[in-house]
């Protein structure tokens, strides 16, 4: 674990349902924000012990910026009894569209994070592009309705999920583009975030990067 600015940390840690046929590498990213009132936990998976005493003196908050970066997300709602805010999981229809399989296929649609909306949890918090969660971070359009970008403007960090990846070679727009989404649909998209003062990128997958490296990405 390393404080890549004042406050903000990240860890990488390898995934347990990966494969060697994933398109992404086995070590993935998680990110924590210390507002000195919250700690924000950003698309976690084994968070340090450190973070894990920091949070109890902290109010800590899951952030997810997709649904399927459950990860290590139920382990800590049991654990620190946290709210968790999440983008939808996919409809049937949204499978469909994302992946070309017949609506007997998609079924009732995504498994993602159901137990959050089911029985006695009570912890999951739905958001959308163009929200403002409750903690201050602004939820911006992505890769898709559901892979959201956040800003976390106190830090001056941008969070984009799966939308910025570093898959070794720098960061990027992710290419693995769905739903018959087009790459410049996806940059017109990104482009006002080369209007906010970013200092820091906080990718899943990948190291953090700097704004120098956010422009590139949005040029190339």
């Amino acid at each position: 674990m390393r404080e890549v600015a004042t406050g903000v940390w990240h860890w990488h840690a390898p995934h347990p349902d990966w494969t060697p046929d994933e398109r992404w590498p086995e070590r993935v990213s998680s990110y924590a924000i210390d507002d000195g009132a919250r700690l924000l936990l950003f698309d976690p998976l084994s968070v340090p012990d450190e973070l894990l005493e920091l949070a109890a003196d902290r109010e800590p908050v899951v952030v997810l910026t997709a649904p399927w970066h459950e990860r290590d997300t139920r382990s800590l709602v049991e654990s620190l009894d946290t709210p968790v805010f999440v983008p939808p999981p996919d409809t049937a229809d949204d499978l469909v569209r994302k992946f070309g399989i017949t609506h007997e296929q998609a079924g009732g649609g995504s498994p993602d994070v159901a137990w959050l909306f089911t029985g006695d949890s009570g912890k999951g918090r739905l958001y959308a592009a163009g929200d403002r969660l409750p903690m201050g971070i602004e939820a911006l359009a992505g890769r898709e309705h559901n892979d959201l970008v956040l800003w976390a403007d106190r830090a001056a960090a941008l969070i984009p999920g799966d939308t910025l990846v570093d898959f070794g070679h720098g960061l990027q727009i992710n290419d693995w583009l769905r739903g018959g989404v087009t790459r410049q649909q996806v940059v017109e998209r990104l482009r006002p975030l080369l209007a906010l003062p970013v200092e820091v990128v906080l990718p899943a997958h990948g190291a953090p990067a700097d704004r120098a490296a956010l422009v590139r990405a949005l040029s190339l």
